[in-house]
């Protein structure tokens, strides 16, 4: 389950929210621990999940945009599919800075991208739980 789903599902936007501080933390605590190797690598898994965690954040914001407007039932459709691709590019931009720009070693970026991720898919169960 995505933030999409929590947004629009069950239990509304505070899920999302407590989702996406949910991987905040996730990533910020991954990259801390990749600080023991090295500074290099603690940027790396932050610039990694950072990948991962913005974008989600951003799609939040923009589907609380929508949703304050009255919408049509077949905008509702692609209003997702706009968010949605807004999401796939900027996960790829954020991911070409890092490696480009940046130079992060790909092992960090990678398992704090997977991390994220995978509180992505694994945390709504908790959340909708409580």
């Amino acid at each position: 389950m995505s933030v999409s789903f929590l947004l629009y599902g069950k239990g509304g936007g505070k899920a999302a929210k407590k989702l996406l501080i949910l991987q905040l933390l996730t990533f910020v605590l991954v990259s801390a621990a990749f600080g023991f190797k090295s500074l290099t690598w603690s940027t790396s898994g932050f610039l990694g999940g950072l990948a991962a965690w913005l974008p989600n954040a951003l799609f939040m914001l923009y589907a609380w945009r929508q949703q304050a407007q009255k919408t049509v039932s077949g905008r509702v459709a692609w209003s997702f599919a706009i968010g949605e691709a807004l999401k796939v590019v900027t996960t790829i931009v954020l991911l070409v800075i890092a490696l480009g720009l940046f130079k992060a070693a790909f092992v960090p970026l990678g398992l704090a991208y997977l991390s994220v991720l995978i509180t992505q898919i694994v945390a709504p169960a908790f959340i909708n739980r409580s």
